[in-house]
């Protein structure tokens, strides 16, 4: 085979061979060349980006700058337009919320409306303060149940309280004299003192704080223990905010201490247990040292079960009897 026969018979293509090849070619350059021309696209469009919204930010940056700060005189300002942070809880909810100087004991509902609050937790304030609920500094604003921190930290630069008559009179009055019996003469006389032991539910929704759930607790709780030997023990009632007991506690009076008492030679664990006091972990030692070492022959030997301390025999002994 000679050298014209050997490239005639491998390197010749027909006509349609041709077309395909240079298509073949065209497509690999094609291909080759996109990436470059693609990048180049790109970086034209990047190189002119639309800036309006980046002006716009520019403005309110320069209207903030330019805001006036608060008078070195201290003179107040009426009104202030608050920027919700991004990220914060009303960042979703308000685009702006007017805040301004108030007292939380007197704001109407309208006003803590303006201020941002939901409804759910003005409603809650109204109730606290109908209920004879009072703010006495600021910080007592965060105990609302429902409002958030940032709530709370938006607001309280802004709280102004004013204090009642009978508070000044009262701060007066401690500032003469370091007797709490002084202090609780002054207090104005809007309620009447009712005895612990009898008084019913009315008479305790009547006192200052106390609403109809706290009422009944506390008539509950005395009916488990068999009566109050102390008026302390009122403070014991689950729920009953101690701020709420102090303001309380100059209307309650112990006069009628009868007590309903527990036999500890005859009680069963169960009768026992029953005792918001005793509860199980009491009242089955008491039951197995009876059953061991027979009846107790008076109160004090109750001390020898193991369980009762000095502070709990302190505590239980008024309910407990072996007769």
């Amino acid at each position: 085979m000679n050298w014209q026969e050997f490239l005639k018979d491998y390197l010749s293509f027909t006509r349609k061979e041709r077309i395909g090849i240079l298509i073949l070619t065209g497509l690999i350059v094609i291909v080759a060349l996109l990436p470059e021309v693609v990048s180049v696209k790109l970086g034209r469009l990047n190189s002119n980006p639309d800036t309006t919204w980046f002006s716009e930010v520019k403005k309110l940056e320069i209207k903030i700058d330019d805001a006036p700060e608060d008078n070195a005189s201290g003179e107040e300002e009426s009104n202030y337009q608050f920027e919700p942070s991004k990220g914060s809880y009303y960042a979703n909810q308000y685009a702006k919320t007017e805040l301004f100087y108030f007292d939380p004991n007197t704001l109407p509902a309208d006003g803590w409306k303006k201020l941002g609050l939901r409804n759910r937790t003005i409603q809650t304030i109204q109730n606290y303060l109908a209920k004879g609920g009072h703010f006495n500094k600021p910080e007592d604003l965060q105990k609302i149940y429902g409002l958030h921190k940032d709530e709370y930290s938006r607001l309280v630069p802004f709280i102004k309280i004013e204090l009642k008559p009978e508070s000044k009179e009262l701060v007066s009055t401690f500032a003469k004299s370091t007797e709490p019996a002084t202090v609780i003469s002054k207090y104005p006389a809007r309620y009447s003192a009712i005895e612990i032991n009898t008084a019913d539910t009315t008479a305790f929704i009547a006192l200052p704080g106390i609403g109809s759930k706290l009422a009944a607790r506390i008539v509950n709780f005395r009916d488990k223990l068999g009566g109050f030997y102390s008026v302390e023990q009122i403070a014991e009632t689950f729920g009953l905010p101690d701020s709420t007991f102090q303001k309380l506690k100059p209307y309650l009076k112990l006069e009628n201490m009868v007590l309903k008492k527990i036999n500890i030679n005859t009680a069963t664990v169960d009768e026992l247990k029953a005792h918001p006091y005793i509860k199980f972990s009491l009242a089955n030692p008491i039951v197995a040292y009876r059953n061991e070492h027979g009846p107790f022959s008076k109160i004090e030997d109750i001390k020898k079960v193991m369980a009762v301390s000095e502070e709990i025999y302190q505590k239980i002994s008024p309910y407990l009897t072996i007769e």
